[in-house]
């Protein structure tokens, strides 16, 4: 993919953090951006904000709850019917599922992983076949962190072993999606101004009860995010400049270099110097 100009493009999450700071770089790059996001809130502030911005012809938004298949599913087809289909998926919506590891509930692993891995999985499973079907070509992004690449604290084991299943999967689709003419890029961020702390705030119902992370996440609810912290509107426009370089690794902090390094050379401590003899 060369340009934006006349694409369409399908954000997960969008409305807020990275998701939103993804979508205004597309925009202002020449693309139609569809934004989908569970919160209604964050769809009014988001289009009021493009809106001021002077981009309100170039984005749409609607609401959606990625877990839900068939509201994935339904949303894909109506892109078909709406958009003539898209060209850029971003699979951005996360949670950050934080707590006692030892204490976590099946509500807690179905919750994390059900955001995190789930609906990266329904992004791909509901767009990916319209894409090689309308013959196009275009590009997938889904979005990992830098904690699927060194080792975390055990608070953050189920979050972490989400997106390092995205890390994989993205890696091992690559090559696959090339053949088809799509790209495959997996975003890597650390620390950036998000909504990503108001992970009780999204929690299902049905995923409260038997949870062992009520006490952690309504901490982690008066913990925002620091004002150092990366801007989403930086990081948008370096997933940007990403599926234009058709980059498989985007990342963002330089500062957990030393970290990725010394979980590599661990595992290649490991690995014995001979093959095996069959």
């Amino acid at each position: 993919m060369r340009t934006f100009h006349d694409k369409r493009a399908f954000v997960t999450g969008g409305a807020s953090g990275i998701g939103f700071g993804v979508v205004k770089a597309l925009a202002k790059r020449g693309a139609f951006v569809v934004i989908a996001d569970l919160r209604t809130d964050h769809i009014d502030r988001a289009l009021r904000e493009v809106r001021e911005a002077g981009f309100a012809s170039s984005v749409a938004a609607l609401q959606l709850d990625v877990t839900d298949r068939a509201a994935f599913a339904a949303v894909a087809e109506r892109m078909d019917i709406e958009l003539g289909g898209v060209d850029v998926l971003v699979n951005n919506a996360g949670v950050g599922v934080e707590g006692p590891v030892l204490e976590a509930g099946y509500a807690d692993w179905d919750y994390g992983l059900g955001v995190n891995l789930g609906g990266v999985i329904n992004g791909l499973q509901s767009f990916l076949p319209r894409m090689i079907a309308h013959g196009r070509g275009g590009h997938v992004v889904n979005v990992s962190s830098l904690a699927a690449a060194v080792r975390m604290p055990a608070n953050f084991a189920i979050y972490a072993a989400g997106k390092a299943a995205v890390l994989n999967l993205s890696e091992n689709m690559r090559e696959e999606l090339a053949g088809k003419g799509i790209g495959m890029s997996v975003l890597c961020p650390a620390f950036v101004r998000s909504n990503i702390h108001e992970a009780a705030l999204n929690r299902p119902a049905h995923l409260r009860q038997g949870s062992g992370f009520t006490l952690s996440e309504a901490t982690l609810l008066d913990r925002p995010p620091g004002d150092d912290w990366m801007d989403p509107e930086v990081v948008g426009e370096i997933v940007a400049d990403g599926i234009l370089a058709n980059r498989l690794y985007i990342m963002t902090h330089g500062e957990f270099r030393d970290k990725m390094r010394e979980r590599h050379e661990l595992l290649m401590s490991a690995v014995p110097e001979a093959a095996f003899q069959y």
